[in-house]
């Protein structure tokens, strides 16, 4: 089985600046997750932005989709990937973080 990028997460300093700029140069339309994260679809590929305080560097996040959490997150680790968050849950679904070989940070996703 493939496993398809889902979805593609930004970091964002003040997400009603990132909201307004979106918007107005591309026509996004954002769906707020409380004060920390919003969402995008309908772009071609779905997203979101979530807030940070941190100076941003490599902001994008390449999201994955796969039913099996545990499963997946195992052949990562067997292929000499990096777990860098633990599976976690929020709304809508768990996730976890890795870092490939090379040190390129993705997240892989589960509705389960």
């Amino acid at each position: 089985m493939k496993t398809p990028i889902d979805y593609i997460e930004f970091k964002a300093t003040d997400l009603e600046k990132t909201k307004t700029f979106y918007h107005e140069v591309f026509g996004w339309e954002f769906t707020d997750y409380g004060p920390n994260y919003v969402s995008f679809s309908e772009v071609g590929i779905a997203g979101g932005f979530e807030l940070s305080a941190e100076p941003i560097k490599n902001g994008a996040l390449v999201v994955l989709h796969h039913s099996d959490l545990k499963a997946i997150q195992e052949k990562v680790i067997q292929n000499r990937g990096t777990i860098s968050k633990e599976i976690f849950e929020f709304p809508g679904g768990k996730r976890f973080h890795f870092r490939d070989p090379s040190g390129n940070e993705l997240a892989i996703w589960s509705e389960k």
